[in-house]
């Protein structure tokens, strides 16, 4: 199946961001830790960026001034891009560190077999658009110039990369209680870090002990300090309930429409304000 066969027009589906085919997604070996920043996905920045962070910082045992010199990008690889995400990841040495804003259904098979873990992140949806917005107006490869409401209204009509938010949500929610996935929700993070450290310690099988898990705990902080206060996120930062400084009142309640035609029968529930 090429890139170009993900897009189903009837859909309004448009998968195949990173222009990769299917068939060329390399055999993933037993063991690989799968980082999804994406969160929600899709290309949430501020839950892209603090996930594969805090999940290197917990699998490793770095420290936050160390992943602030690296390139994380190299260290966790995007699986659906050709360049540099393919290449660096086959010179990768198992468990390795990969991230992805693939629907379920498109990951390798591997992942779905139970041979590899999944960590998922999902961000309430309101939230996430206001920071997928602003994501494509600030890279020049996207160079989004439309306003707000329409990138919303596209968002809320499954117009947008990697296609329905709500379909993506519900697919890995299904899947939660499988044995290789963990799902996390973005505002946990920031309710409570510690037991959200332990359940990726426990999730990773890295052994911690009382005094590990605090220092691992006080470093998760800083990230999330630091993401939460970067330059790069203009609008609202990395914090919860952002999006009341955007939705106009209609804005919202014509979100809260749709949001309950689809996703009336799913028990997945965020919070949308701490």
């Amino acid at each position: 199946m090429s890139a170009k066969s993900w897009c189903s027009p009837g859909k309004g589906e448009r998968v195949g961001v990173g222009a990769l085919a299917v068939e060329n997604v390399p055999p993933l070996q037993p063991g690989l830790r799968v980082g999804d920043g994406t969160g929600p996905r899709p290309q949430c920045l501020a839950c892209t960026s603090l996930l594969q962070e805090v999940v290197y910082l917990v699998s490793q045992g770095a420290d936050p001034d160390e992943i602030g010199l690296m390139n994380i990008d190299e260290q966790l690889p995007v699986l659906e891009y050709p360049q540099p995400g393919l290449d660096i990841i086959k010179e990768l040495t198992s468990p390795r560190l990969i991230k992805s804003h693939l629907p379920y259904r498109f990951l390798p098979s591997d992942l779905h077999n139970g041979d590899s873990k999944v960590i998922y992140m999902a961000r309430n949806p309101k939230d996430l658009v206001v920071s997928y917005y602003q994501f494509h107006r600030s890279l020049r490869t996207m160079s989004y110039r439309g306003t707000f409401q329409e990138f919303c209204r596209r968002f809320m009509n499954d117009k947008l990369g990697y296609g329905s938010w709500f379909e993506h949500v519900q697919e890995f929610w299904e899947h939660r209680m499988d044995s290789n996935v963990l799902f996390l929700k973005y505002e946990d993070m920031h309710r409570d870090l510690v037991t959200m450290v332990e359940q990726l310690a426990r999730f990773l099988g890295v052994p911690c002990d009382k005094a590990q898990l605090e220092a691992l705990t006080e470093h998760c902080h800083q990230l999330v300090d630091q993401c939460c206060n970067a330059e790069a996120l203009p609008v609202g930062r990395g914090r919860v309930g952002l999006w009341k400084d955007i939705f106009t009142v209609s804005m919202n309640e014509k979100f809260d429409l749709v949001y309950k035609q689809k996703m009336g029968k799913c028990d997945l529930t965020f919070d949308f304000y701490l």
